[in-house]
């Protein structure tokens, strides 16, 4: 067996709800066949293959660009601005990511040092500032981990229009049923993510 069919088969394994709840507790069966919990751990399986997926793309690109991950998500932001027309400020950017004013400062000085951004006055503020992707690093980025995620839209593409709808509904409603809202055990246990969490890789 290959290492990719056996890490699928294992990663099958972990989300057969047969294996992980095999007297009922968590998930009422009744009504369903065989068959339908084979397709649901199929599509959980796939799911979770998905974000293995995503999760070997972040690492590959935090890799090449030298970065940390919230360091992307601080490029993904500034590319996504640019596009839009709008003027990100560095409160935009420390409102997207959920840090703090003084974790943005550092990490806005990493990525000046290192050629990745710069910071402007606001055309229409002064007292303000606006900070842009720098052209080397938005081509670099689009160049890999940009043209990399695009591929999903083909995967997209390839549905029918009600095919789509299906796939809509069901992640929404998955979305709705992870969601934390009235979790007790869960609330305040969600800290802030200072900006040189996660990944090792510097700028500086």
């Amino acid at each position: 067996m290959s290492r990719s069919a056996e890490e699928a088969l294992t990663r099958r394994s972990l989300y057969d709800v047969d294996v992980t709840d095999p007297t009922g507790l968590l998930v009422d069966r009744t009504g369903m066949t065989p068959e339908d919990v084979a397709q649901i751990t199929r599509l959980m399986s796939a799911i979770a293959g998905m974000r293995e997926a995503e999760e070997r793309l972040s690492e590959a690109s935090t890799r090449y660009m030298k970065l940390n991950r919230t360091d992307m998500r601080a490029l993904h932001f500034l590319i996504a601005s640019q596009n839009r027309g709008s003027l990100p400020t560095p409160g935009a950017i420390a409102q997207h990511l959920g840090i703090s004013t003084a974790s943005t400062t550092k990490l806005l000085d990493r990525l000046e040092r290192a050629g990745h951004i710069r910071r402007e006055t606001h055309p229409s503020d002064r007292r303000a500032l606006l900070v842009r992707i720098t052209p080397e690093t938005h081509r670099a980025a689009m160049a890999t981990v940009g043209r990399q995620q695009a591929r999903r839209f083909g995967a997209a593409a390839r549905l029918t229009h009600d095919e789509r709808e299906v796939v809509i509904r069901f992640l929404e409603d998955a979305t709705r049923s992870l969601s934390l809202t009235d979790v007790p055990w869960a609330q305040g246990t969600s800290g802030e993510s200072d900006a040189g969490e996660h990944s090792s890789p510097r700028a500086d």
